[in-house]
């Protein structure tokens, strides 16, 4: 059920009228979101659900042996959260990956090697609640927050179906406190909720779907030359982005309209002026996830510089093994990773000249690390970056470049109005009148681009 299929907005209209039906009782609400988020996640496959149940359970009540428990077995309680979540994540991602690259490995040294490949479906959003629920018990570890006893408030937190399967990976300090008290749905959450959905619906199906065949016309020939090369990878660039983006803004729009705000998880990250600052904008949820967690426990920068690299490599490729199973997704880790620890974060000088060549040269390296990313293969990596340079020119290169400009203007459009207006939701300051024009305009677009069955989110895979 894709947020982009009629299919789930019929489920988001059910689902509407009997949360407002059962206004006044918090737990019945939270009970609701329970059973739909189910509901919705089985969907795609009913037999998966036991995994998000196990995690979910093993989570709660380590929490409340964390709190109840001896201090001694403190560390065992939460090894053992570590070990069932990771574990589990682990089995489904990795498991062919690994048992595939160790065979390849000793083929490549002279041994025969047929290790076991189990072929085994990937389960939907299973990075993103594995983290999420891991997130909630390391924090009750740390002492800073308070375990719930509310089951049906914890498994609404894990559960809750707008951001289940794609993000943002909220805190348990953020989320979990809005299913134990009263959520006011007011005017102005609604508001922001139409346009989120909107504008989010509005990017992935009218940019990131159209850009899409753009991307696949070049990636799928691995003959495919210099010009139309770095035209495809910026296409990339921008699908992946509204692609995802537009799920975030929706998950955050279904969510406003239910009173529950979740994080913004995508800050313009296009005009970063640096590695650093790409990384403060881009997939926020992540990327502060794997600081928290992982990054500053290793020691962080307060440590020789040599360490401070190694902590930076070491977080930024697990942050590109967690995209999936591929060495094109553990190179792109590592590219940033190299990245952050060349080029320290900074912030440039204050001048034009300044800002403009850190924000072009970010650019530059940030869009080869998507190149890195969207690869099919090591061979089409290795080809794709020798074949930027070859000066041929496709004769269709002329509609291309038009084609890629059409779709992304709109999105430079709002984009650079954010931006100026140092506001996310700028059209929610004008008149009525002028807003629900935007508005209007934006749902037309949707009704022609868009597929009534719906297209996957890129991160769905992940």
């Amino acid at each position: 059920m894709y947020f982009n299929s009629a299919v789930f907005f019929w489920f988001l209209g059910a689902f509407l009228l009997l949360h407002f039906l059962l206004r006044g009782s918090l737990a019945g609400r939270n009970w609701l979101i329970v059973g739909a988020s189910y509901f919705f996640y089985g969907w795609w496959d009913w037999r998966f659900l036991s995994l998000l149940l196990l995690s979910s359970l093993v989570d709660f009540f380590v929490g409340q042996a964390l709190a109840a428990g001896k201090p001694e077995n403190r560390r065992r309680w939460l090894g053992l959260s570590l070990g069932v979540n990771l574990g589990v994540l682990g089995f489904f991602k990795y498991f062919d990956f690994f048992s595939e690259s160790v065979a390849g490995g000793l083929e490549a040294l002279g041994f025969e090697a047929s290790l076991p490949l189990l072929g085994v479906v990937l389960p939907v959003g299973i990075s993103f609640y594995t983290f999420q629920s891991l997130g909630y018990t390391i924090d009750v570890y740390r002492g800073r927050l308070r375990p719930t006893r509310d089951l049906g408030a914890f498994l609404a937190y894990i559960s809750f179906f707008p951001q289940l399967v794609a993000g943002p990976i909220e805190r348990a300090t953020n989320l979990l406190p809005q299913f134990t008290s009263t959520r006011p749905i007011t005017k102005d959450r609604l508001e922001a909720g139409v346009w989120l959905i909107l504008w989010g619906l509005f990017k992935k199906v009218v940019i990131a779907d159209n850009l899409a065949y753009l991307v696949d016309l070049v990636y799928g020939d691995g003959a495919a030359a210099g010009p139309i090369i770095l035209l495809a990878t910026v296409a990339f660039g921008f699908q992946i982005y509204c692609d995802f983006s537009g799920y975030s803004d929706i998950a955050r729009g279904v969510a406003s309209l239910l009173g529950v705000r979740l994080m913004i998880n995508f800050n313009l990250p296009y005009f970063a002026t640096s590695p650093s600052d790409f990384w403060r904008r881009w997939h926020i949820s992540l990327s502060t996830w794997f600081r928290d967690y992982l990054y500053i426990p290793l020691g962080g920068n307060r440590c020789s510089a040599a360490r401070y690299r190694f902590n930076l490599l070491l977080t930024m490729l697990l942050a590109g093994l967690w995209h999936g199973a591929g060495w094109n997704f553990l190179l792109w880790g590592l590219w940033h990773g190299a990245l952050l620890g060349v080029i320290r974060a900074r912030t440039p000088e204050d001048s034009r000249w300044s800002k403009g060549w850190g924000w072009a040269s970010t650019m530059a390296l940030v869009f080869y690390g998507w190149l890195l990313f969207r690869a099919q293969s090591l061979e089409q990596i290795v080809q794709f970056t020798w074949n930027v340079w070859e000066p041929a020119v496709p004769v269709w290169l002329g509609s291309y470049l038009v084609s890629l400009g059409l779709f992304l203007l709109p999105l430079a459009v709002i984009e650079i109005w954010q931006k100026l207006a140092a506001d996310a939701m700028p059209a929610l300051q004008l008149r009525p009148g002028y807003r629900w024009a935007i508005h209007g305009t934006m749902l037309y677009a949707i009704l022609l681009f868009g597929e009534t069955r719906g297209t996957a989110f890129i991160y769905f895979q992940f």
